[in-house]
């Protein structure tokens, strides 16, 4: 529930950033997505382009990779990979009926193929790196939909456009154990509209997840069925593994390069993933899932622990509830790995909606910018005084804040209070906010994987 995005998503101002890299060999990483096959393509012509015009100016970032490539035989390997992967896409493109009065809806190359990327790619060995491949990264969380669109850069990889929206998708989930059916709606419709945008774009090639509320609802795979009769967009529900290590992947960047260990948290709408990092220099020039002591997923997120114990008036004691569900999910993470805290330089680093409104209400911003969240450290003295400050305030004050808003302000104190039991489980002296994560890691997942990364940093050779 990154408040960055609804920021950027009505124009915000676009910034530069440095994002981690992504080890897509990992384990339990990132795969090949079940909507690249050719059947995504022949559903092309049910996507509609409601929406294609409800955008954003993109808020823009550059991610930090390593300094190798590859030669020119891996690059043309990796692009036959991928022609043969698809060879019908040129067949179903032209397969496509016509739209309603003659007009003939344009295909975006990101559904059923790699042509795109192997047809901008052509020449790449004399340019070092291919321009204009665009990637796309989906998230469809238990409370926000958010797309993020980027190009190989010079220094990793350039945001040409984003989207978020809230949608809360696992709305009453906790109660019904079902997705409801105006969730569904809301749901659909903002993957309309990433669609369209994917096609504007001229996508080459996409990842869209989809994670807890499609993972634990009983009409999960109906739902993904729906999405993909209703937009041809096919969702990937990851497991938890996943999930985990691509929101590592995504911010290890800002990872204290000097510490012995940290921990690395992503509370989010319907689970929290935990990951206790070990060992100094974890930095963008390693695989940061490599130095994965333990990891943990719970069961818990800020709209599921809203709607168990309430999240409009918080009393002292809703909220110590709150905190004590977390701690007993905690504990046997704790006995695992409770032993780094100890390590030199240990530290904090989150990525969630939660530790970025905490940021930006105690630098009292009149909005929301990410330029000065993103990579804030803030001291446990300070993170303290925020949360108590957020537990004082009502609903209408946490509501009336810029950097909350009437969407978030029934979820803010359930993300405190999944933090407290963070902070109690394992005491740091410090917290760096990330206002980056998962789609971030799974962009740099599939450049590694295509070979773009390698080719951008030897074109600067």
């Amino acid at each position: 529930m990154s408040a960055m995005d609804d920021a950027g998503a009505n124009g915000a101002c676009a910034v530069s950033v440095t994002v981690a890299e992504n080890g897509g060999a990992q384990d339990g990483g990132p795969g090949r997505p079940a909507w690249r096959e050719p059947a995504a393509a022949r559903c092309h012509a049910a996507m509609t382009a409601s929406g294609a015009h409800d955008s954003a100016r993109a808020d823009a970032l550059r991610a930090a990779t390593p300094a190798s490539h590859d030669g020119a035989q891996a690059k043309q390997a990796k692009h036959e990979q991928l022609r043969q992967d698809h060879p019908r896409q040129e067949q179903l493109r032209q397969e496509r009926p016509a739209r309603p009065g003659g007009s003939q809806r344009r295909g975006g190359p990101w559904r059923g193929s790699g042509e795109a990327l192997r047809r901008r790619g052509r020449g790449a060995e004399a340019d070092a790196r291919p321009p204009g491949v665009a990637y796309a990264a989906l998230d469809l969380g238990t409370n926000n939909c958010r797309l993020l669109i980027a190009e190989p850069g010079e220094t990793g990889f350039r945001v040409v456009d984003a989207f978020s929206r809230i949608v809360r998708l696992g709305e009453g989930l906790g109660s019904t154990g079902a997705l409801a059916e105006s969730a569904i709606q809301r749901s659909i419709e903002a993957l309309r509209v990433c669609g369209a945008k994917m096609d504007h774009r001229h996508v080459a090639r996409a990842r869209l997840v989809a994670t807890e509320a499609c993972r634990s609802a009983l009409n999960g795979a109906d739902f993904i069925n729906r999405v993909f009769t209703e937009t041809g967009l096919q969702l990937e529900v990851v497991d938890r593994r996943t999930e985990a290590f691509l929101a590592v992947s995504g911010c290890a960047s800002l990872a204290d390069p000097a510490s012995e260990a940290l921990l690395v948290f992503d509370i989010g709408g319907g689970s929290t993933e935990v990951a206790c990092l070990v060992g100094r220099g974890v930095s963008t020039m390693n695989d940061p899932c490599q130095s994965i002591a333990d990891w943990v997923s719970l069961p818990v997120g800020v709209v599921t622990l809203a709607e168990r114990h309430g999240g409009r008036t918080v009393t002292p004691a809703v909220y110590r509830a709150m905190v004590d569900e977390v701690l007993a999910l905690l504990d046997p993470f704790r006995e695992r790995v409770g032993w780094a805290a100890a390590r030199e330089g240990f530290h904090l680093l989150g990525t969630s909606g939660t530790v970025t409104t905490i940021a930006g209400v105690h630098l009292r911003l009149p909005r929301y910018d990410r330029r000065r969240v993103d990579g804030l450290w803030m001291s446990d003295r300070n993170v303290n005084r925020v949360v108590h400050h957020l537990r004082r305030s009502s609903f209408r004050e946490r509501a009336a804040n810029a950097c909350i808003g009437n969407d978030r302000a029934d979820l803010v104190l359930a993300g405190c209070a999944i933090l407290d039991a963070l902070r109690r489980c394992f005491p740091a002296p410090r917290l760096r906010i990330a206002d980056r994560g998962l789609r971030e890691g799974i962009l740099m997942s599939m450049m590694r994987e295509d070979g773009m990364l390698r080719a951008a940093t030897a074109g600067r050779r």
